[in-house]
């Protein structure tokens, strides 16, 4: 598949999850949670979801709650929004990347702290 034409669906996903879980959703969990990007698959069956949470509890227990029972709904809720043939499932992911930045901002205090 073309590289660009999936990194615009990735993108149009991205936008009508966030859409959806602003706007429709009632769910605490959902309002919780942000969206950091999107990842199709070359042939669109999966799509990885990134998040990051503002929930207290464990990553795990959170991500395995998005994968069981919130994913079908926002693939159906995404299938009414995002014009594609096959709607992709749906595999939440959490966004180590903050936490990294984090860190590498700390180590950086600390070096220019001790100089």
């Amino acid at each position: 598949m073309n590289l660009i034409k999936q990194k615009r669906i990735s993108s149009d996903i991205n936008k009508a999850l966030c859409e959806i879980i602003n706007e429709e959703s009632h769910d605490n969990l959902l309002k919780n949670i942000t969206i950091t990007g999107c990842d199709v698959t070359n042939d669109l069956s999966f799509c990885k979801v990134y998040f990051t949470s503002l929930l207290d509890a464990d990553i795990k227990t959170i991500e395995r709650e998005l994968n069981d029972s919130t994913a079908k709904y926002l693939r159906g809720r995404l299938s009414d929004k995002v014009n594609i043939r096959h709607t992709p499932k749906l595999v939440f992911k959490y966004d180590e990347s903050i936490k990294y930045g984090d860190n590498i901002e700390n180590i950086i205090k600390r070096i220019h702290e001790e100089e």
